[in-house]
């Protein structure tokens, strides 16, 4: 049994676990993107990447370093639109900011919410969120409750991504980080079932401030649990094109880079 075979059948088994046991939880439904304009949106999209500039467009430049700059997050900015880039993904009081130096440049600003633990009340992580995006946001991704759903409590999980979706608005692109390096594989699917019912546009792997970054195996995963029409964001340790494709190749549809020039510039 190869890889893909291996992760396949893993995946339905735990789907088909799920549906016998948490069946009250409805964790199983279709996705509907509706009208948002969602680069890389779905496998279905068949992304083809024949140079490394192809990329670009699927790629969230990213800054999130606590100490980043104010040159640093304009070289963010110019780099960003120089290449093509998707966003801009930066700590929300970086927002305001990066929102006016993008002002028709077609690079939206992504910010990120609860980051990088997820364990914020809920209520704080709404209000980042319609903060985030008065100021210029068009994209958020928010960190779920990883604690919450360790221990069981999917009500809280979903909660509190519901609370963050209920926060945006109709156009915002929604993105849920699951922080895969702390999950089994049996929680990852549970995880990703949970974003998908609330609505998001997307599962993100992971932070890149926890103890390892996206791998092919976790985008597998999540891709199988998912389905083709759902957002996947690969983030965390993509510092080269072979990594990217990588990634992209497993069913990730967006990538989050802080290497991004590098990158599409082999």
């Amino acid at each position: 049994m190869d890889k893909k075979e291996l992760i396949d059948k893993i995946s339905d088994e735990i789907i088909s676990k799920l549906k016998k046991t948490s069946s009250s939880d409805n964790l199983s439904f279709k996705s509907d993107l509706g009208n948002k304009n969602i680069q890389g949106s779905s496998v279905g999209c068949n992304i083809q990447i024949n140079t490394p500039a192809d990329l670009a467009p699927y790629i969230d430049h990213t800054l999130l370093k606590p100490d980043a700059t104010e040159a640093q997050v304009k070289k963010l900015c110019e780099e960003a639109v120089q290449y093509g880039f998707c966003t801009v993904c930066v700590n929300s009081s970086w927002v305001s900011y990066c929102a006016k130096k993008l002002r028709g440049s077609g690079v939206k600003v992504c910010a990120v919410v609860g980051f990088p633990l997820g364990a914020t009340d809920s209520r704080t992580k709404a209000y980042e969120t319609r903060n985030a995006i008065e100021n210029g946001a068009g994209e958020i991704d928010t960190v779920i409750n990883v604690g919450a759903l360790r221990n069981g409590d999917l009500k809280t999980v979903e909660a509190d991504l519901r609370a963050v979706f209920t926060a945006c608005r109709k156009t915002t692109i929604t993105k849920a980080i699951i922080e895969t390096c702390l999950l089994s594989d049996e929680e990852k699917v549970i995880a990703s079932q949970l974003v998908k019912k609330v609505g998001f546009d997307f599962v993100k792997t992971s932070t890149g401030f926890s103890t390892a970054g996206a791998t092919a195996h976790d985008v597998a995963l999540i891709r199988r649990t998912v389905g083709p029409k759902m957002g996947i964001k690969a983030a965390g340790g993509i510092r080269t094109y072979e990594d990217a494709l990588l990634m992209i190749h497993s069913g990730a549809t967006r990538l989050g880079c802080s290497a991004s020039v590098k990158i599409v510039s082999v």
